[in-house]
């Protein structure tokens, strides 16, 4: 090769314009919008908003809700978004921009690993219900062999209500129509009820009771990381095409639950204790009617997770990560709240057919999707039909969360590893996945549902909070947020001073300081976690606080090793350790502009100490054709006169 077509072939890699010579990138932009969505609306949308709503003031509930969301959600969704884009990186080896805080990027990666766990077990039990739909009855309309004597069969019209300081028994309808409120009767239980912690579960009297593993749970979990790996074995290629199935089936589902729901009897009550007049806004008031909803928001777009740093480290450099902030923000919201009138339309129904108030019947989490909502749909007519629909929304929830939760811890290991991961995707990723799953073993044994609350209880709530306080200081204070002002304006060009005011509020005071006080309100208000009033053992508390401590651990830990691997005095390497690495930038030359024109290629610094030694060759070899006797194989060849060839850069090219 002659010193000119050297020359020429290094000027193609300089300014190569093909985006995805150094990363693979989103085929197209709908693929990166529907993982986006798909990972922000998942189960919490569906089973925890409305309960909210109705418990603290129904429609009043949206006004601290959206004010939160513009406090707290969409400020660190929107930089999270422009930091994963601007540098092409995910969530731990994005921190060259502070690596002193690189221990918050493995702290993500570690939440989103250990929640993946018991989350895709949640995918297993709507496998297992998707499937026992499919019968011409649903199991658990009714009390079969399984039932105890607890177990009540069918609405009998009558109940128990106070009159004249005495409980009598009287018809529903009489009851309603006098506006009486039948006592609730605490000595039965629902069919539904039963199936779920009887058959589904097989659930042990309390955690201390581990039981035996559930063979058909195991078998739903094995085919939920089946899924899981077959959506993901080319990466974002392949799960891009996944999404815009288990994305957009969801709506078509909330949609046609929703119709349904709306003209059956009783429907008006439930939307009117969700959202109608029955709204109390004087709730607002009370402090934690304003935690719940920040904490909603958070946790509902994912926020801190990683996930949507690695998400959007896939895009183009020019993307408008902007306006995708604001659309998946406003979607997730939207979503909430179309899922709260079709959850609560059929639940007035239900309400109506066996003479309680809503209030009675309305219940949240594994309460709401497997025990009052499948009571509810098996009094519809056509019941399977209906139970098949909202369990196949459940799973595709679930699974479009679980997606992007893998791929933020391959995307996590490809960075460290790209020549691995490029040679050894499928493998990789299905051996994390088998890591995963035996972890899950736990979750499925007949005290399984206990080690899911305690994983979601611990490792869902403190650890993300902190770590996103420590990230907008990392970001924000450390870095500075006029320079991510700067770059994130390298990506969507230059903007007013107006359009940042805002930003800068949240980013610098307004996010921080609501979210520590989340965090220490958490604290402070702690409770140990409990199922149906039986209160954890201590040492499963302690097990949780434990999971906490192994997730926050490596903040300190990755500080002092980067501190340690530092020049100079204490000062001077805490110093260095804050300021971003020679690496730290866009990925293609062509987008670093005269702001980062002399930021170093990873890929010539890891080749850095191999180019020294191997310089010395080329070196060698240059010397022996132009001085020594010419070797039979270098005859006819050209030898440009040329020096420098011990440069890293020149030997790469």
């Amino acid at each position: 090769m002659s010193l000119q077509s050297i020359t020429i072939q290094n000027e193609v890699n300089e300014t190569g314009n093909d985006e995805g010579q150094e990363r693979e990138m989103w085929p197209r932009k709908a693929d990166y919008m529907l993982s986006m969505v798909g990972y922000a609306v998942g189960l919490g949308n569906v089973w925890r908003f409305p309960y909210l709503a109705f418990k603290h003031g129904g429609g009043a509930f949206l006004i601290p809700f959206t004010i939160m969301l513009a406090f707290a959600g969409l400020p660190l969704c929107f930089l999270e978004c422009s930091l994963g884009q601007f540098a092409s990186l995910g969530p731990i080896e994005v921190w060259r921009i502070v690596p002193l805080f690189q221990g918050v990027g493995v702290t993500m990666v570690l939440i989103s690993g250990l929640v993946s766990i018991y989350y895709n077990v949640i995918v297993a039990y709507s496998l297992y219900y998707l499937f026992a739909s499919f019968n011409s009855y649903l199991p658990w309309a009714e009390c079969f062999h399984w039932a105890d004597s607890k177990c009540r069969n069918e609405i009998s019209g009558f109940c128990n209500v106070t009159m004249d300081n005495a409980m009598v028994t009287v018809n529903v309808s009489w009851a309603n129509a006098n506006n009486l409120t039948c006592i609730a009767d605490n000595t039965s239980e629902l069919p539904s009820k039963q199936y779920w912690e009887k058959v589904t579960l097989q659930q042990s009297s309390s955690m201390d009771e581990t039981g035996k593993v559930v063979w058909y749970l195991v078998l739903c979990l094995l085919l939920a990381w089946i899924i899981t790996v077959a959506s993901l074995y080319k990466g974002i290629q392949s799960s891009g095409k996944v999404v815009y199935f288990t994305a957009l089936f969801p709506y078509a589902v909330l949609v046609i639950l929703l119709i349904r729901g709306v003209t059956l009897e009783g429907a008006k009550n439930g939307i009117e204790y969700y959202i109608g007049q029955q709204s109390d806004i004087s709730k607002l008031a009370d402090g934690e009617v304003w935690r719940d909803a920040a904490t909603q928001i958070f946790y509902s777009l994912s926020t801190a997770w990683g996930g949507l740093i690695a998400l959007s480290s896939y895009n183009k450099f020019n993307n408008n990560c902007y306006m995708d902030s604001i659309v998946v923000c406003v979607i997730n919201c939207l979503t909430s709240v179309l899922a709260g009138f079709a959850i609560f339309s059929i639940l007035g129904h239900m309400a109506f057919v066996s003479g309680k108030k809503v209030s009675q019947v309305v219940d949240e989490g594994f309460g709401l999707a497997f025990i009052a909502y499948p009571d509810a749909l098996a009094k519809l007519p056509v019941s399977p039909l209906w139970s098949i629909l909202f369990f196949f929304m459940l799973l595709t929830l679930g699974l479009d969360s679980q997606f992007a939760t893998i791929e933020t811890i391959t995307t996590a290991i490809q960075d460290t590893f790209p020549k691995a991961m490029k040679k050894m995707r499928i493998p990789l990723t299905a051996a994390l996945s088998v890591f995963l799953f035996l972890l899950g073993i736990p979750c499925v044994t007949q005290a399984g549902i206990y080690w899911v609350i305690l994983i979601d209880s611990f490792c869902g709530g403190w650890a993300v909070l902190f770590a996103a306080v420590l990230e907008l200081v990392a970001l924000i204070w450390v870095y500075g947020g006029e320079k991510v002002i700067l770059d994130i304006e390298m990506m969507l060009g230059k903007k007013h001073w107006i359009f940042w005011l805002w930003w800068r509020a949240c980013w610098y005071f307004v996010s921080p300081v609501l979210l520590a006080v989340i965090l220490v309100w958490s604290l402070v208000t702690f409770e140990a976690p409990e199922k149906d009033g039986v209160a954890y053992p201590k040492w499963a508390v302690v097990l949780g606080f434990l999971m906490i401590v192994f997730c926050l651990i490596w903040i300190p830990i990755v500080a002092g090793v980067k501190i340690i691997q530092a020049k100079g005095n204490i000062f001077q390497r805490i110093a260095s350790c804050c300021r971003p690495t020679e690496t730290w930038g866009p990925a293609l030359r062509k987008n670093r502009g005269e702001r980062y024109q002399h930021m170093k290629d990873d890929k010539v610094k890891k080749e850095g100490k191999e180019g020294q030694s191997s310089g010395k060759k080329w070196t060698e070899r240059y010397i022996q054709m132009t001085d020594g006797p010419v070797k039979k194989e270098d005859k006819g060849v050209e030898i440009p006169d040329i020096t420098g060839c011990e440069n890293p850069s020149f030997q790469s090219d």
